[in-house]
């Protein structure tokens, strides 16, 4: 099915776009004194500039042989070569269940692989000395890091405490049942192992509010803490009630000791790492308040903008919304409305309306805060929220994501290198899932966003298979690009790039063919069904043209016309006159478009008369490069 457009679209604005690459490298001396309004319009301002990547360095099933932290030190000079800007790392300390935790498990955020404890030293990922030499590795090829850092809970514990608490229902934690009951529960956490190393702080039943277990009754249910200032905390997402309890023993944000303690170990972890900002996450389920607080002290107390990403996880935007006005905008968030949209549309087979892509998303209406993904480590097969992206379109997705000029956008790891998982891996009745390895494809995008994604953008959204959009460069990238893509048949579009006379080819691989933008800077971009074609628009080459046997009278000169704007579209008035230097051959040079069938002729011209080279058209095809040289003769 094709779509042809009729009219030139509004030349939308650009957004800022928060992608703080540079502002993490910003001086700390440039911060002294910058109120929160400052910095923020300090990160946005710097990052606009920026075509920022940044990827999710690890998923779900990363395998437990601790090489993680050795493979990102290898891999930085490659990623960085590709377009890769920041990595977003998994925790890095040490979980309840020692070597074999992903991280969010998290027992001791001071052990990031260095003491012997939960039966190990190192962590899932490498040992302290490895992280840290992988930051390293990053920081030398221009990469930043961003740690993922989990506050909402704590898991294995080292010893129980008594506590009176009250079991809550699972649906509706606002309702308490049953008489209170003394349990005990797994709330003392004393690092034996690490032996006071970079904190003596010690954790117990006081600084929670619940946990999920009770030892002496051997029952799990929620168990929320009785006791002066025990509640969950009201500022949180309002599912089940009141979200505030997820898992294991939940954190009291209220108890002033556990506020100055966090903000103690993020002073420590971001001087100890040298990291450039935060993946903080479960953020739905702590009180909103906290980590404004949390920001400015870690931000001003560092001196370092620290780029911040929150995981809210939820499809409803307008909760997005509210929690970003919540923290005054001091944090992005993932757009998992986006996510569900690109599920939704690759599960339809074919039957999606794409125009409806951006639809209620981050991506659409706080660009400026949005880190836009196609998938993550939770939305893995077997996981608590999986929604799959399909395949094949993947590559769409990320097209979506990489050459749109909102968002920030985020590449996952699983769908960079691909993966293989097996049943014992993902704890599921499934067979082996393979998920394809999308490198090829997208280390194209990337060059792309590098070389191409810049400018002012012109939308196309506007039909229910083939959308596509257009970026008209800028001084520093002066080339245009159109983006072109569909979920049903395939067909074309007519988009506007800006450029009069100019050959695009598809860097996708997808099209074979040139095509030339009219007179108007229009042209009408090809896809195929299922997929999608990023063209892109070639320099113009210089092209000897040269006229034989054009003996003249008084008065006349010799012209190339030809089937091109520059050539005039075979108008004689429009031709190009050439030179008469080596008379009575006639020559000139004309810049044409790349790669391209050019039909011309020679003609003499003398106040309005034309004599035209007789015989077929001269024919030739300009060069994807460098110069090329075509004749014709009277």
């Amino acid at each position: 099915m094709s779509h042809t457009s009729t009219k030139h679209p509004a030349q939308q604005l650009k957004p800022a776009v928060f992608t703080p690459q540079s502002i993490a490298k910003t001086r700390p001396s440039r911060l002294a004194g910058c109120t929160l309004a400052g910095l923020l319009t300090l990160m946005s301002s710097a990052a606009q500039a920026d075509n920022g990547v940044m990827m999710q360095y690890f998923q779900w099933y990363t395998p437990n042989d601790g090489s993680l932290w050795t493979q990102v030190a290898q891999e930085a000079p490659n990623l960085a070569a590709a377009g890769i800007t920041a990595l977003w790392l998994p925790p890095a300390y040490k979980g309840a269940s020692g070597a074999a935790d992903v991280g969010y498990g998290v027992y001791d955020m001071y052990d990031l692989g260095e003491f012997n404890q939960k039966g190990s030293i190192r962590t899932k990922y490498g040992t302290k000395d490895e992280y840290l030499e992988a930051i390293n590795s990053a920081h030398a090829n221009g990469l930043q890091i961003y740690g993922d850092v989990v506050f909402n809970h704590r898991g294995g514990a080292d010893a129980t405490e008594s506590v009176q608490a009250v079991r809550v229902d699972w649906n509706d934690r606002n309702r308490e049942y049953g008489s209170d009951v003394q349990i005990d529960a797994w709330t003392d956490f004393n690092f034996a192992g690490r032996n006071n190393a970079y904190s003596s702080f010690k954790w117990h039943w006081y600084h929670f509010d619940g946990v999920d277990w009770a030892q002496n009754l051997n029952e799990s249910a929620i168990f929320k803490f009785r006791g002066i200032g025990k509640a969950w905390d009201w500022e949180v997402d309002g599912n089940n009630g009141n979200y505030d309890y997820l898992m294991f023993a939940d954190l009291d944000m209220d108890h002033p000791e556990v506020v100055d303690e966090l903000k103690h170990w993020g002073d420590w972890y971001v001087n100890f790492t040298g990291v450039d900002g935060f993946r903080l996450d479960a953020v739905k389920h702590i009180k909103f308040s906290f980590f404004s607080d949390w920001l400015d002290s870690v931000r001003s107390s560092t001196g370092k903008p620290l780029f911040t990403v929150g995981e809210y996880w939820s499809y409803n935007k307008e909760e997005l919304h509210n929690y970003i006005t919540a923290t005054g905008g001091r944090m992005s968030l993932f757009d998992a409305p986006l996510h569900m949209n690109f599920h939704q549309a690759s599960i339809s087979g074919g039957n999606y309306n794409m125009a409806t892509l951006m639809d209620n998303t981050l991506m659409k209406e706080q660009p400026s805060l949005a880190v836009t993904l196609v998938e993550n480590h939770d939305t893995q097969p077997c996981q608590a929220l999986e929604s799959r992206v399909q395949d094949w379109f993947k590559p769409l997705a990320y097209a979506f994501i990489l050459l749109r000029e909102e968002g920030y956008p985020n590449i996952f790891y699983a769908d960079y290198y691909g993966a293989n998982y097996t049943s014992s891996d993902n704890n599921c009745n499934n067979s082996n899932i393979v998920i394809a390895s999308q490198k090829a494809k997208l280390d194209v995008l990337l060059q792309a966003r590098q070389q191409y994604a810049h400018g002012p953008q012109l939308s196309y959204l506007d039909h229910h298979d083939i959308i596509g959009w257009t970026r008209l460069g800028d001084a520093s990238h002066p080339q245009a690009m159109a983006v072109i893509m569909s979920d049903g048949p395939g067909g074309s579009k007519w988009m506007n790039v800006g450029r009069t006379n100019k050959s695009f080819t598809d860097i996708s691989g997808n099209q074979s063919a040139t095509v030339v933008s009219n007179g108007d800077g229009w042209a009408e971009f090809p896809v195929n069904g299922g997929s999608y074609s990023v063209w892109v628009e070639q320099p113009a080459v210089q092209v000897n043209f040269s006229c034989g046997n054009g003996i003249t009278q008084w008065g006349e000169n010799v012209a190339a016309v030809g089937n091109t704007d520059v050539l005039g579209n075979w108008d004689p008035a429009k031709a190009v006159v050439l030179s008469a230097t080596d008379y009575p051959t006639w020559k000139g040079t004309i810049g044409v478009p790349a790669n391209s069938r050019i039909e011309w002729k020679c003609i003499k011209v003398n106040n309005g008369q034309v004599v035209w080279q007789s015989g077929a058209n001269n024919i030739f095809t300009s060069p994807a490069s460098g110069t090329g040289s075509t004749s014709g003769t009277f």
